[in-house]
């Protein structure tokens, strides 16, 4: 297809395909499927090889967030029978980013629900990062704690943050049917005063709730234009007690043609497999590893994810490697153009959504958008796969990593 030939030829330039481009992506048949796969594919392996970056979730307040984000289990309202409690202590915190170290994964990711932290709170988070640092400095760390005032994102890097997560999820059109006590300018704000502070800038968005191709494209290339460093793509799963839990949208092909479209529109950056993938993706997630670098490890934030064993058995057998903390994530040109995700030297990054995280104010492991009716489906949801996670932090069980 000429189509796929133009995209690759752009992805490996960094040149930015035209929105017609990038709505044909999520326009072609599966017939067409392989053949996208395999275009995005060579962009990815250009910019980082068969690596894959592995991320771990650790929730340090779960639930009662008075936001309303329709998509969040931990929303205002929400009737989902979640896991509830208050902040984590650091040593809570530290033993449960050691368990993902250990598992393989390169970056800790610490999330907390609300609608952004106190200063009080920045303090806590603070003591957390400096514990986990102590104990392995070669982790990188990202806080996600919702809007941000000024001058805590300079607190947090001060502590030994490297990154900073807050997802815009949806197109600036649609944002105010998920979410009305916050506004996508609101994001946009916190992923900048990150940016500036010199954290390595975490953004994404969520797919699933029947937005339209124009709005994926539109959230697509509004990350391209607030250039993160690292793209989470969450897929929504659908948890009972929310108002989005009929909401079954997705199909296997779907995400991979969504996951080739981020890829071909920010060919350089992180792009990674948030929250959903078990449950969307299901057997065709090795296929997407060819499009994205980047997964979490185990457990999201209120759902429980595929076992941390099997993710590392997935990977080697589709022939990728995971990457070990002596590698720079990001290419050269990133790095040193004060990037540098996955690079300590120099500092103020390491890597994300961390996409798929939720927590503060609305990020996503579990969520999704609101907008025109997609086309009918052909498969039955598959609600058997959607798990309320019931271990690891906030409880006595050993987590999933």
């Amino acid at each position: 297809m000429d189509l796929l030939n133009t995209l690759v030829d752009k992805g490996l330039r960094r040149e930015s395909p035209t929105r017609e481009e990038a709505l044909a992506v999520l326009a072609t048949s599966d017939d067409d499927l392989l053949d996208v796969v395999a275009a995005a594919g060579k962009v990815r392996r250009h910019w980082f090889g068969r690596r894959v970056k592995l991320n771990y979730l650790v929730n340090l307040k779960s639930g009662l967030c008075p936001e309303d984000c329709s998509y969040c289990s931990q929303r205002l309202g929400s009737k989902a029978e979640i896991l509830k409690y208050t902040w984590l202590k650091p040593d809570q915190a530290t033993a449960a980013a050691a368990a993902g170290v250990s598992g393989g994964a390169k970056r800790v990711c610490l999330v907390a629900s609300g609608r952004g932290p106190t200063d009080r709170d920045v303090d806590r988070v603070s003591d957390t990062i400096r514990a986990i640092k102590e104990q392995d400095g070669s982790v990188e760390v990202c806080a996600c704690l919702g809007l941000l005032s000024d001058g805590q994102a300079e607190r947090l890097r001060e502590a030994g943050a490297d990154a900073y997560n807050h997802n815009l999820n949806t197109s600036e059109a649609t944002y105010g049917d998920i979410t009305t006590t916050h506004t996508y300018a609101d994001r946009v704000d916190t992923v900048r005063k990150a940016h500036a502070a010199g954290l390595s800038a975490c953004s994404g968005l969520i797919a699933g709730m029947g937005e339209s191709d124009e709005d994926l494209v539109d959230v697509v290339f509004s990350l391209r234009e607030l250039d993160p460093d690292s793209v989470p793509v969450n897929f929504l799963i659908p948890m009972e007690g929310t108002p989005l839990a009929k909401e079954w949208h997705l199909t296997p092909r779907r995400c991979l043609r969504i996951l080739a479209m981020t890829r071909f529109v920010c060919p350089d950056v992180e792009v990674r497999i948030a929250g959903g993938r078990e449950v969307h993706l299901r057997t065709m997630q090795p296929l997407a590893l060819n499009l994205a670098n980047s997964i979490f490890l185990g457990d999201y934030l209120t759902s429980e994810g595929q076992a941390g064993h099997a993710d590392l058995e997935m990977i080697a057998d589709a022939g990728f490697e995971v990457e070990g903390a002596d590698r720079v994530t990001l290419p050269e040109h990133r790095v040193t153009a004060g990037g540098g995700c996955g690079s300590h030297a120099g500092g103020g990054c390491g890597s994300h959504g961390e996409g798929e995280e939720g927590g503060g104010c609305g990020s996503h492991a579990d969520g999704g958008v609101c907008a025109p009716a997609p086309a009918a489906r052909t498969e039955e949801p598959r609600t058997d796969l959607v798990a309320v996670r019931r271990r690891g932090a906030g409880t006595d069980l050993a987590p999933n990593a």
